[in-house]
């Protein structure tokens, strides 16, 4: 894991390895530890430090002094390398090939050390040889100094160089992502306001009252006047008693 360094605080810095070495004296085992560390500002500045000391803060501590002796600027373009190129220390040789943005660093975790502390983001590494990890530290590092830039190459052969293929991997690259946020916020603009699933009803549709038209006023009881004055209805009239049938009078009888 990086950490900034006490007294810079633009630098970083990241153990490698820590090994441990024993000698045997007279009064037993001694012990020993040395400290591979890379530090870096992550914008084009690197070096690789190796320590020993009887304790790993110790050694971790000279180790960070070394590594900020041997710092050098990285020639980078647009965070990646401006060509392809080559490093070897020993029996271990790597390779570095340059990227398009947004593929980041494919490289084992000694490789990726290194490169992300120079500030490499997209970049393809291949590793040849020994994998001890000083010498691969060493390798990155030789490959990292023989960099050069384009400018650099047409001053010294006094001639011009036209656009190079890490320059159009750049290009399009760019066209690329302008094309998709382009697409994007057009996208955006057209896109329509779904509205279904906001209703009351069941399920999250809307009642058929709901859908647009207005709700049906309920009819006046028939009870009620304009004036909201309630009016009581008038009796049906009674049919009136039959009177009883007048009975004939009884007839007289004669005296004779």
């Amino acid at each position: 894991m990086a950490e900034f360094l006490e007294d810079s605080n633009a630098l970083e810095s990241t153990t490698v390895a820590i090994n441990r070495t024993a000698t045997t004296v007279k009064g037993g085992r001694r012990m020993s530890f040395s400290a591979l560390v890379v530090v870096g500002d992550r914008n084009g500045n690197v070096g690789v430090g190796y320590g020993k000391g009887r304790g790993v803060p110790a050694a971790i501590e000279k180790s960070q002094k070394d590594a900020k002796k041997n710092l050098f600027a990285v020639k980078l373009r647009a965070g990646t390398l401006p060509h392809e190129v080559k490093g070897r220390s020993c029996a271990s040789s790597v390779k570095l090939i340059p990227a398009a943005p947004g593929t980041g660093v494919i490289a084992g975790g000694t490789v990726r050390a290194v490169l992300e502390m120079a500030g490499v983001k997209d970049c393809l590494t291949k590793a040849y040889g020994s994998t001890n990890k000083i010498n691969l530290c060493r390798a990155v590092i030789d490959a990292l100094k023989h960099l050069r830039t384009r400018e650099e190459i047409a001053a010294l052969r006094g001639v011009d160089i036209e656009s190079s293929t890490v320059d159009e991997m750049l290009s399009a690259a760019k066209r690329f992502m302008t094309e998709a946020e382009t697409t994007t916020s057009k996208t955006k603009a057209v896109a329509p306001t779904n509205t279904v699933g906001k209703g009351k009803g069941k399920g999250g549709r809307r009642d058929r009252n709901d859908r647009g038209g207005k709700k049906p006023e309920a009819a006046p009881a028939p009870a009620e006047a304009e004036g909201g004055v309630a009016v009581a209805e008038a009796p049906a009239p009674e049919a009136a008693p039959e009177a009883p049938a007048a009975e004939a009078p009884a007839p007289e009888e004669k005296s004779e």
